[in-house]
């Protein structure tokens, strides 16, 4: 997808809280291209900036409405780029954003991304953008969290796949997958595995399991959350996006 097929979220930071924007200057996943998309905080403002596809039958999908309408798949490569300190920074992909016109950082989604923490976790989550991947925030619930943990010398680009199933009776069928850039770069076909210590997920219709309504449709991209401190960054690159209905 090109520049002009994305959107970008309402209540975002300023480009003096938060730079982003395509470069060269963050080094690719394997066998990428020359570019990436990029942040870096600029100030203590907390906050968040993400982009969403703004394409026909995506702005939003299957209108959020009635199931089995709005599932689909994102699939991308994120990184946790290397930062005066190690914590601060959530880099995540998202899906069924919460159909708000126009969509804003502080809507619900289910979110797959890397843990603000040190050493980080590949997490699943259910709750706003804005506030990141903090395992301890009050409005979100990290619904399944990777048994493997890595630390930011590590310097790994993830390449990950978030599945959102919109089942007819209303249940989500949520499920997480990583490919190994090592053995399948960019350049060939992914080989999609599930993460371990990341069971697939039920969203139930009737409220059980993360306590709150599954989420039907809406919209897909990717965010990157800042907890106030400067100089924390993330990057993306090679987003996919599909829809089931």
């Amino acid at each position: 997808m090109g520049q002009a097929d994305w959107g970008t979220l309402d209540d975002i930071l300023a480009v003096a809280d938060l730079a982003r924007g395509v470069t060269a200057g963050i080094t690719p996943p394997s066998g990428g291209g020359s570019f990436v998309y990029g942040y870096n905080s600029r100030s203590t403002v907390v906050g968040a900036h993400g982009k969403y596809v703004d394409l026909t039958n995506f702005n939003p999908t299957g209108g959020g409405l009635t199931p089995p309408a709005g599932g689909g798949s994102i699939t991308g490569c994120v990184k946790r780029v290397a930062s005066p300190g190690n914590v601060g920074m959530s880099p995540m992909l998202y899906f069924c954003l919460e159909n708000t016109s126009p969509p804003t950082v502080n809507d619900w989604a289910y979110i797959l991304g890397l843990s603000d923490e040190d050493p980080y976790h590949i997490v699943l989550a259910k709750g706003p953008l804005v506030g990141g991947l903090v395992d301890d925030a009050s409005d979100l619930t990290i619904l399944r969290t990777s048994s493997a943990q890595y630390s930011m010398g590590d310097d790994l680009w993830h390449h990950l796949r978030l599945d959102a199933i919109v089942e007819p009776n209303g249940d989500v069928l949520l499920k997480a997958f990583a490919n190994d850039l090592v053995a399948h770069p960019l350049s060939g076909a992914p080989t999609w595995v599930a993460i371990p210590g990341m069971a697939d997920y039920i969203d139930d219709a009737l409220e059980i399991n993360s306590g709150s309504p599954p989420l039907w449709g809406g919209y897909a991209g990717f965010a990157f959350a800042t907890n106030g401190q400067i100089g924390r960054r993330g990057a993306f690159d090679a987003i996919t996006v599909e829809r089931l209905t």
